[in-house]
């Protein structure tokens, strides 16, 4: 079932500020709880007996949970109003993380860490799709890259945060904060979001569905799930590599964070202006300048300085894909974008996994420390070869049916 839903009337720009820093205030509660338990694993194993490796299943079941949960819940709800399934997401979200906080055992917080991740992919995919819909033209990428800001800010400033909280009070606080974050999020988004489609049926499960038939679709998803990988197979291990290699001690880790934090946050910034004006142009921009990033660190890491200004540099270069390829599923699929949108998390969170697995494999190998940005740079180029081959089945594919009359530059809009 096709739609090309307009909100009643335009949102007026200070009322459309408010309703992406309403949703940006949920993206900021996921990136907290995302990685904050990254941070607090010591901890947790130590007051709930467990070994580190075991505390660790923790981060993978979270992340399973993004991975199934993106499509499942997005078809679930496929008939509710999005601004509606907003409001019930970011409340899961907060259950998730208050069945976090009070869990008695290890057990139950692991339960409790697979839910919490089932909604996080259709929340992004829902807030993109509003923030799309309710912006003006030309603008639309920018109004995404302002929603996953919350998600880079956090990272910069929610995890330090709650994981210096966490070490000093207790990892439970952590998660208390996100349901106090996920709380204000709800009453935001209740009383500032409208319905971008008005009212009415917002689509269908065999619709939605349909999405899955498109090639544009699987290329995104490629890109996001190898070409990304790139970038965590070396932010999986900065707390080995900056000690063991750019030779500064470990309470250089938390600075190192940071820079990643603030660059992945500039790039989210910058990826909103640049896939305003090319989507595909953005994404071959971001991984060519991760791929040439990444191997740049590979020679110059020993260096403390060059080290951390070329990983601000891959932190940058990495988000270009992240606005960038979330607007190119919605363009891809219009007659399906709430799965799209929710299937890019799922692809981001397969290559966090496969760029932490590869890593780990290479060190495991016994190649050393910078082993991980090398294969990194293999990700970043394999993920350049599927855009550069989505590029061109889109090129013949507009060759064939666009009108001759038409303006629109062929860089822009996947189809």
């Amino acid at each position: 079932m096709s739609h090309t839903p307009t909100p009643p009337a335009p949102l007026s720009p200070g009322r459309l500020r408010l309703v992406i820093v309403a949703m940006s205030l949920g993206a900021f509660a996921i990136g907290t709880t995302e990685f904050a338990s990254m941070g607090l694993l010591p901890q947790i194993a130590r007051d709930l007996e467990v070994s580190i490796p075991q505390a660790g299943m923790l981060i993978t079941l979270y992340a399973l949970g993004v991975v199934i949960g993106a499509p499942l819940v997005t078809i679930a709800a496929v008939r509710i109003p999005r601004a509606r399934l907003l409001v019930l997401l970011i409340g899961l979200i907060g259950l998730g993380n208050l069945l976090s906080a009070i869990a008695p055992d290890f057990a139950t917080l692991a339960t409790a860490r697979f839910l919490a991740g089932l909604p996080h992919g259709a929340y992004f995919g829902v807030a993109s799709l509003v923030a799309a819909r309710l912006s003006p033209p030309g603008r639309r990428a920018r109004s995404v890259s302002l929603v996953m800001l919350g998600l880079t800010i956090a990272t910069m400033i929610g995890v330090p945060a709650s994981t210096a909280l966490g070490q000093q009070v207790g990892w439970r606080s952590a998660y208390v904060i996100v349901v106090v974050i996920a709380a204000a999020t709800t009453l935001a988004i209740w009383r500032l979001v409208p319905e971008p489609e008005g009212a009415g049926a917002t689509g269908s499960i065999r619709g939605e569905l349909g999405a899955l038939r498109r090639g544009q679709v699987w290329f995104a998803l490629g890109i996001g799930a190898i070409g990304f990988g790139g970038m965590f197979a070396v932010y999986s291990y900065i707390g080995e590599i900056v000690p063991g290699v750019m030779g500064l001690g470990v309470r250089a880790v938390p600075v190192a964070l940071f820079v990643f934090g603030l660059g992945m946050t500039l790039g989210n910034l910058l990826a909103g202006r640049l896939a305003d004006r090319s989507i595909y142009g953005t994404i071959f921009l971001g991984l060519t300048g991760m791929a040439l990033s990444l191997a740049l660190f590979g020679l110059v890491a020993q260096n403390a300085i060059a080290g951390m200004v070329v990983l601000l540099a891959i932190a940058i270069t990495s988000q270009l894909m992240g606005p960038s390829l979330q607007l190119f599923l919605l363009d891809a699929s219009p007659d399906a974008p709430s799965l799209a949108a929710a299937l890019h998390h799922s692809a981001l969170n397969i290559g966090n996994s496969l760029g932490a697995a590869l890593g780990a494999a290479v060190l495991a190998a016994g190649w050393g420390l910078l082993a991980p940005a090398w294969t990194g740079v293999v990700l970043a180029v394999l993920g350049l070869g599927i855009a550069g081959w989505s590029y061109t089945v889109h090129r013949r594919q507009r060759r064939r049916v666009e009108a001759p009359a038409s303006t629109e530059s062929e860089l822009s809009v996947p189809a």
